[in-house]
């Protein structure tokens, strides 16, 4: 019987001991947010703009909302959802609720109300918790038809003084009638409940997906899945004691959730918040904080270079930059290097499996496939076993492309209320990703692109994320998308929609030249179109799926 290259793990003899070793995580964030108090109390935890809450503060202040919750009726399992920036609104909140026992959905401030409706009505959710300014402008109505009885609102402008006109240019509202403030709960100290503490397999999030292939399902994050990625963070990472993060990933998206906020809890370090990503504003932090981590989508970093007053002072307090939530081009990573001085290591991870379950250790650098030109996402964890199949679900040789499958502590037991579903992606607990990559022979894993994106033209494949890393070479390309368009007569073609960089200008067709040079004829897009940005999630990604859906190019 054949031994399976993938169960070998090939990947750990490439792991410092430190990786290697077997980690004990806490039961939750909440035990580590008490170890932390024990340990450090007065250490800062949160610091937003000019505001700080040091971690006894933290402690009291959720330990009082987790007390309004429950003597508002709130039970051990229902769930709460929270509809909040990065604030330290949303991690009091969020704790809050963990102590009371509850289950929180973390909901993309970006939804409409259709889409808010959906993840309320889908998970029971007996609690929101909101801005003031989502609950007067739409929430309300939202959430009169949904099962929702206990709301708290928030304004995000509190626990700092400063405004920042360029994120916090909003009015705070008259408290209204039918809500309760979060901040004024926060500090009314309420006694948390004394028996609800989560256990490991408790369903911490239901974090619901993108929704790109039909209606949104709920990942069920356990604490358990949560904490060992963080614990994981901790010993991978190297970072100095009591370590500085800031939170560039939103913090309802599950790469800030757990690579953020329960890293830096796990780690006793500091959380600097700044409400939304805006380039001018975030360096501005950079430079007053002075963090040693963070954690962001390439674009992200684009914006970043792209901004006149960037340099590399902005960047020198870091000991590692991570990417993580959308493709990472070779050309990016090396252009960063030279205008900033970091090496931006990629990482690979889903909502299904609590965010990473591969990156670029500190010690190493990823290399980039001298065939395709891809750049490898990382090293999977020691306790971690990523398997490449094909159509059929037969393991493909090392080097060998196919559907990635990941088993490992980190995979969710499946999806709220969906059997069908779960059996579906995950057979056997092994979750089933959708993505095409390979692994080499050293165990560096490379994702080529999602299965579903491959545009098939005169029936040769055409993988997207190839035809961009080569636009990512061009000086002047600041953002590129390639999708599939129908065409008479090869079925599909290749469109590149492209944003420039500041300053530049570029003709289409030399792009498509461009590309011509560079990659087999029938790879390069036929169709270039130039746009002032490309549209993106909350969390940084580049939709493909909305440039698809205009075949004009109309945004």
């Amino acid at each position: 019987m054949t031994t399976s290259p993938y169960a070998a793990k090939p990947w750990v003899a490439l792991l410092n001991e430190a990786q290697r070793a077997p980690v004990a995580p806490d039961d939750s964030p909440v035990h580590a947010l008490r170890r932390a108090v024990a340990e450090t109390p007065d250490r800062t935890f949160l610091a937003y703009f000019d505001g700080t809450i040091g971690y006894r503060e933290a402690d009291e202040l959720s330990d009082s909302v987790a007390g309004y919750l429950a003597g508002r009726g709130l039970e051990r399992g229902d769930r709460v959802a929270v509809l909040l920036q990065n604030s330290p609104l949303f991690v009091l909140a969020v704790l809050g609720a963990w102590k009371a026992g509850a289950t929180v959905l973390p909901v993309n401030p970006m939804y409409k109300s259709g889409e808010v409706a959906h993840v309320l009505e889908d998970a029971g959710v007996t609690a929101l918790i909101c801005s003031d300014r989502a609950w007067e402008t739409y929430l309300r109505d939202t959430a009169a038809d949904s099962p929702v009885r206990i709301v708290l609102t928030g304004c995000e402008r509190d626990f700092q003084t400063r405004d920042d006109a360029r994120v916090l240019a909003f009015e705070r509202l008259p408290q209204a009638p039918d809500a309760d403030d979060l901040a004024t709960v926060a500090k009314a100290g309420h006694e948390a409940p004394g028996d609800r503490d989560p256990a490991p397999a408790d369903i911490a999030l239901i974090s619901y997906t993108s929704g790109t292939s039909g209606t949104p399902k709920g990942a069920t994050n356990t604490h358990g899945n949560i904490m060992y990625n963080a614990e994981r963070q901790r010993t991978g990472l190297a970072l100095p004691e009591a370590p500085v993060y800031f939170a560039l990933a939103p913090l309802f998206h599950i790469t800030g959730m757990v690579c953020q906020f329960a890293a830096c809890l796990n780690s006793g370090g500091t959380l600097v918040l700044a409400y939304r990503f805006e380039a001018g504003a975030v360096l501005d932090a950079f430079a007053e904080h002075r963090p040693q981590y963070t954690v962001g989508p390439s674009t992200a970093f684009m914006a970043l270079a792209a901004h006149p007053s960037a340099t590399p002072d902005h960047f020198s307090s870091f000991a590692v930059i991570s990417s993580g939530g959308a493709p990472l081009p070779p050309a990016l990573v090396e252009k960063f290097r030279a205008g900033f001085g970091p090496y931006i290591r990629n990482g690979y991870g889903l909502t299904e499996c609590t965010a990473p379950c591969a990156s670029v250790p500190p010690h190493l650098e990823a290399p980039v496939d001298p065939v395709s030109g891809t750049l490898a996402v990382g090293l999977p964890g020691p306790d971690t076993v990523v398997r490449i199949v094909d159509d059929e679900g037969r393991e493909v040789p090392l080097g060998e492309q196919g559907e990635i499958l990941v088993r490992g502590p980190q995979v969710v037991p499946g999806y709220w209320r969906r059997p069908e579903a779960t059996a579906e992606t995950f057979p056997d607990g092994e979750l089933r990703t959708g993505d095409i990559g390979f692994v080499d022979a050293d165990g560096w894993l490379y994702v080529v692109d999602r299965k579903k994106d491959m545009i098939n033209a005169s029936g040769f494949k055409v993988w997207p994320r190839e035809v961009e890393d080569v636009l990512y070479t061009h000086p002047a390309v600041r953002e590129a998308a390639v999708v599939g368009v129908p065409d008479g007569y090869r079925g599909e073609t290749v469109k590149a929609y492209i944003s420039l960089r500041p300053g530049a200008e570029e003709d289409p067709a030399a792009l498509a030249a461009y590309c011509k040079e560079r990659l087999a004829a029938y790879k390069y897009p036929r169709q270039v179109e130039i746009l002032p940005d490309l549209p993106k999630t909350a969390s940084g990604k580049i939709l493909r799926r909305e440039l698809r859906s205009r075949p004009d190019g109309s945004l």
